[in-house]
């Protein structure tokens, strides 16, 4: 497994506020959150350094993160207000781990994003 910090939470390593896992996908706390609900998910199983990375026959991970995020919101019952979900790609987007990862952001009015 890559050395990230993401690799170290998952090998438990180092500690992080998991809050969702399964057998491919870890949900935990965003240490430096941006909304009152920050959870980042990530495969568990594959280390790709960004999303640019992913093969065509790893794409289905990109759906478990999220249906994971999905299922934590739902579950913890924030979904019917709502919720966003980012992937950043590469350090012009924000990106600062090199494991794909899925931000799952809510808990109050995020303000409009686009044109959708």
């Amino acid at each position: 497994m890559t050395d990230t910090i993401f690799g170290k939470i998952i090998r438990r390593e180092i500690p992080a506020n998991i809050v969702y896992e399964d057998d491919e996908v870890l949900g935990f706390k965003d240490i430096a959150p941006q909304a009152p609900v920050h959870v980042l998910f990530i495969p568990k199983n594959d280390v790709i350094p960004t999303l640019d990375d992913l093969q065509p026959s790893q794409a289905h991970l990109v759906g478990k993160l999220a249906l994971a995020a999905a299922e934590y919101a739902r579950r913890e019952g924030f979904a019917q207000n709502g919720y966003r979900i980012v992937m950043n790609c590469r350090e012009d987007a924000g990106q600062t781990v090199f494991h794909i990862h899925l931000h799952l952001l809510a808990g109050a009015p995020l303000g409009h994003f686009g044109a959708a």
